[in-house]
């Protein structure tokens, strides 16, 4: 691991399971605070700003109020446009503040920045979706209350929010004046050049058109405007107040203010309570003239549950919510607390009605202007499909819903089908910087993805035929009308121009992941093609004469994904990210100041797509994604490029490499990478809470434990687990939704217990061995480490035909009159055949063509086969055949990792060929040692996993090797091994499988 450097801030608030707390007033991180102490339900977003407002110094406050998918639009001014680009720009309004209570103390008005405060405390708490507020406050008169303030934002009423707001008095008698308020006048973003932050707008969004009020009711309305979009919005409040004497009561009206005032006579020791009940609707919900009977409708509804009754209502939705969600992890309370806060904001974020979807900043600020973006079906919709499956039915209809716009935005791209955007809210594409907007077409394939994951988790094949198919369908018909068949490729299906997730590589052709993705959805597009006609035909007829799908197209899918070109380096046994990106230079990371990330505000985008760098994950996410079409060690290699060249400026990427990380044995890397995710808003690690909360990054939490050190995978339509306990935690438990069943997942460093909560009988997979569940009847399996397998290497290990392969290469040499020695031949060691041929010819003068080599390379392995008939069990190395036995009594299976091809005929010449359960095929090893790939290639064929594996070699490149695939290493024959090795002797015949059992105790 080599994670780019950054600093992890000192927690601010104290560590707790279920609560986020402030116990002193942090004027510094005042911004920060109004983020994480949010409450939002879906629809509805407050952000923590004091019921009083706040006082202290500009610049230290938002004041922040968010309707989910409510927006306004402007033109978007381009110095100089092209054909194509997005006209109009959408912003989530920050709309009307109906939070707002003041409290006056004979004549002296309540806030922190006055006065003097005794006791301070706010909670965020996580179990009843409350955020309460407990304040000593002493005037400057000398007066002085206890406040008990309690807001909550009703997660099962889309458009209500309540706040109860106690006083008592503790020193005196007298008077209390509330003052409780709707302000329309909003606070607008500044305009900046960050493109996180968004354009701002330097004029109101929101008009005001008219008030009213009830003054018997204590109820009052204010109806606006949005500037441009012409959407009506419709705030009311209505009151309760709690108290033993009479009131006065009266309205006060603004420009763009509506108040109520009560004036509350008061003795020492009372309590007097206000409750406030607040409502928002608009007329993208509702015809405008039903907004007013609407309102009043949820007003009535909560004056007669009462607050408590709402209270009780909200923790049995939570109560719900946390017994299919909740993650425990014992051994450190800090990411106990950031998991279970990552949650929860999640749940506060998400839309849930089919037409709203999650921004990438929730419902807590104005960061990326609350458009949505591939975040959701590439972070977000796992976490809800595998905890809470109806969200993730309701995000993906929202993209049905826009389904037309997709439509429009692939013919003005010149293109068949749909393309979706980038960015939006409404369906329409809002990013005006195409190369990192538009050009990342790739979230057709995401939302294809994300269909496919929802439907063979959930079985739902309802959604499928109903709406699935049809966007799946037609972002297919785009890429095939995108992409072409490439003469200069061999024919091969390739995509241009194209970015892919690394937002600092932009317009590339072929970019893998993109290519990767979009082969995946073709082969499921053809998949579900098939499967309609079979099973649905009736629909599929209907839907064939709606889109005009002819009978030909699916297999032009099919052919298009069979022919996808992706980009392969034979010479580093990598995947290309694109075309060109290996042919660029390396980033200077030595040479970058800290102060200079993320490098998207310091470099001019050029002077960033000219280098090999990465913004986040890119191959390295197709690897999650796709892990099934890439070998282990595929992934170890393609990891150890990448991850030193990525600076993980994008929040989406840290946890993407956790779960990598953990993947490839690199626990401690994982852990690093999660830490860095799991807390990554409650500690502010990257310095920017103020703007919002990063949502897909707290799903990202999720996806680290669940598919990182839990090692999930969705294997067809099977639940595979593959359990690490990371070193740092005593325990932790998940619990998964898949297929109508819950499912309890603990682990610990002995054991790993399987519970199968609720429904009928399932069948999983542990490490590659299916278990059957039972409801009720947890399945406890070990989880500790120890040995299951052990993989030799041949030569200097087992026997030595390093002498034979000297005679028949020096035979060679000397027909080429070629000048070869043993110096010579050490250095063909570990090498393929075509490698030792060029070593030998190397300063010959001969240039050889490649046919010719190739009859070179047999005849050396001819005469090499004669002379090895010459070997017998008197060649094995001393205690190689005990060693051997003994591990056949123990029924411990025995593989070999030998690049020599002719390994099957010696092992038959010593006679022990019965004894080997697994031999690697050299012929299918693009890489050999120090890689690591011939070793996983033997662990796959025996079926164990690598970490419970050792191996044996006699070389610095083949411990290197073992160690990188994540194996125990023992070195026998030259003391240089004894540093690297974990276990090392000097001779075989020292070598007993006790010993390499005690390598795991």
């Amino acid at each position: 691991m080599k994670m780019k450097p950054y600093v992890h801030p000192a927690a601010v608030y104290p560590y707790r399971e279920w609560s986020l707390d402030e116990e002193t007033y942090d004027e510094e991180n005042n911004q920060r605070s109004e983020s994480v102490f949010a409450l939002g339900n879906g629809y509805i977003g407050m952000r923590g700003n004091f019921e009083e407002g706040y006082h202290g110094h500009s610049g230290s406050s938002v004041i922040g109020n968010y309707l989910n998918g409510f927006f306004d639009s402007e033109p978007i001014v381009y110095p100089e446009g092209a054909y194509g680009y997005p006209s109009r720009n959408q912003a989530m309004l920050n709309v009307t503040d109906a939070k707002i209570i003041e409290l006056s103390i004979e004549g002296h008005t309540f806030h922190l920045n006055s006065g003097q405060v005794h006791r301070y405390e706010r909670k965020l708490d996580m179990r009843n979706g409350i955020l309460h507020r407990q304040v000593e406050w002493e005037s400057p008169a000398g007066h002085r209350v206890q406040l008990n303030i309690r807001r909550m934002v009703a997660m099962q009423h889309k458009h209500l929010a309540a706040i109860d707001y106690e006083v008592k008095a503790l020193n005196f008698e007298g008077t209390l004046t509330f003052t409780s308020s709707i302000d329309g006048e909003i606070q607008r973003p500044e305009v900046t050049d960050d493109p996180r932050l968004g354009s701002g707008s330097k004029e109101p969004n929101l008009l005001l058109v008219e008030t009213g009020h009830e003054l018997e009711q204590s109820f009052l309305w204010m109806k606006q405007r949005t500037r441009h979009t012409g959407f009506a919005l419709l705030t009311g409040i209505s009151h309760s107040l709690n108290c033993s004497a009479g009131y006065e009561r009266l309205v006060q009206q603004g420009d763009q203010r509506l108040s109520m005032q009560w004036v509350v006579p008061v003795v020492m020791g009372e309590r007097i309570s206000l409750t406030k009940y607040i409502s928002y609707h608009t007329s993208k919900d509702y015809a405008e003239d039903e907004l007013l009977g609407r309102c009043l409708e949820v007003q009535h509804l909560a004056e007669n549950c009462g607050f408590e009754a709402l209270v009780h209502e909200q923790r049995a939705f939570l109560d719900h919510f946390w017994a299919h969600t909740d993650v425990e992890i014992q051994g450190d309370l800090a990411l106990q607390q950031g998991i279970r806060f990552n949650a929860f904001q999640l749940l506060q974020s998400v839309g849930r009605d089919g037409v709203t979807n999650i921004g990438a900043k929730g419902l807590t600020g104005e960061g990326y202007e609350g458009h949505y973006f591939w975040d959701t079906e590439m972070y977000m919709i796992p976490f809800f499909t595998f905890t809470q499956p109806e969200i993730s039915r309701k995000l993906l209809e929202f993209r049905y819903a826009t389904l037309d716009k997709a439509r429009e935005r692939a013919a003005v791209m010149s293109q068949k089908g749909a393309l979706y955007p980038w960015r939006t809210i409404d369906g329409a594409e809002n990013s005006s910087y195409f190369p990192a907007g538009t050009a990342q077409m790739h979230i057709n394939a995401d939302i294809a993805y994300a269909i496919k994951q929802y439907v063979r988790a959930t079985g739902d094949y309802e959604f499928l035929v109903l709406e699935g198919a049809e966007m799946i369908f037609e972002t297919s018909r785009f890429w095939v009308d995108l992409g072409h068949f490439n003469p200069a490729r061999e024919g091969a299906f390739c995509i241009d121009a194209v970015t892919g997730p690394d937002e600092y590589t932009a317009i590339v052709n072929n970019n893998a992941y993109t290519n990767l993705m979009v082969r995946d959805q073709l082969y499921y597009a053809y998949e579900i093609a098939r499967l309609l006609g079979k099973q649905y035909p009736e629909h599929f007829e209907r839907l064939k004469g709606k889109i005009g799908l002819t009978e030909e197209e699916p297999d032009d899918w099919l052919v298009a994904a069979e022919k996808m070109y992706v980009p392969f380096d034979e010479k580093l046994g990598i995947y290309a990210q694109d075309d060109t990106f290996l042919t660029k230079k390396k980033w200077d990371f030595e040479h970058t100041p800290a102060d200079k990330y993320p490098l998207l505000l310091h470099y001019h985008p050029l002077v960033i797509y000219r280098h090999q760098v990465l913004k986040q994950a890119d191959l390295v996410m197709a690897m999650f994604l796709l892990g099934d079409q890439f070998s282990l060690a595929d992934k170890i290699r393609n990891y150890n490029y990448y991850e030193p060249l990525t600076t993980h400026d994008s929040s989406l990427s840290p946890c993407i490499h956790s779960i990598i990380s953990a993947e490839i044995g690199d626990l401690t890397g994982a852990y690093a990478y999660f830490d860095r995710t799991v807390r990554m808003d409650l500690d502010d690690i990257n310095r920017n809470v103020k703007d919002g909360l990063h949502t897909a990054a707290m799903a990202g939490s999720w996806l680290s434990i669940v598919n990182g050190f839990g090692g999930m995978r969705l294997c067809g339509g099977m639940l595979s687990f593959n359990p690490a306990l990371p070193a740092q935690w005593d325990s932790y438990r998940f619990k998964i939704t898949s297929g109508g069943h819950l499912l309890d997942i603990y682990v610990d460093s002995k054991v790993v217990i399987y519970t199968l909560l609720t429904g009928e009988v399932v069948e999983i997979l542990h490490k590659g061995s299916l278990v059957q569940l039972t409801v009720k009847k947890p399945v406890s399996l070990s989880n500790v480490k120890q040995l299951e397998a052990v993989i030799f290497e041949l030569d200097g290990i087992i026997t030595d035909s390093s002498e034979y392969h000297y005679l028949a290469w020096k035979a060679l040499a000397d027909e080429l009159a070629i000048s070869f020695d043993r110096e010579k031949h050490v250095r063909l060691k570990g090498h393929s055949r075509m490698e030792c041929l060029e070593i030998l010819l190397e300063g010959s003068g001969l240039n050889l063509p490649q046919p010719v080599k190739g009859m070179l390379c047999n005849k050396k392995n001819e005469k090499y086969k004669q002379l090895i008939q010459q070997m017998t069990p008197d060649d094995l190395h001393p205690g190689i055949h005990s060693l051997l036995t003994d591990l056949k009594k123990k029924r411990i299976p025995v593989g070999l990792a030998s690049v020599n091809e002719n390994a099957m005929l010696i092992l038959e010449r010593l006679k022990i060929g019965r004894l080997f359960q697994a031999i690697a095929d050299p012929k299918n090893i693009r890489m050999g040692k120090p890689d690591p790939e011939i070793y996983l290639q033997v662990t796959e064929m025996l079926g164990i996993s690598p970490d419970c594996c050792v191996a044996i070699e006699d070389t610095a490149e083949g411990i290197a090797a073992i160690k990188a695939a994540g194996m125990r290493s023992v070195g026998a024959g030259s003391p240089s091994l004894k540093e690297s090795a974990e276990l090392w002797f000097p001779s075989t015949a020292e070598l007993h499988v006790e010993e390499l059992v005690q390598l795991f105790k």
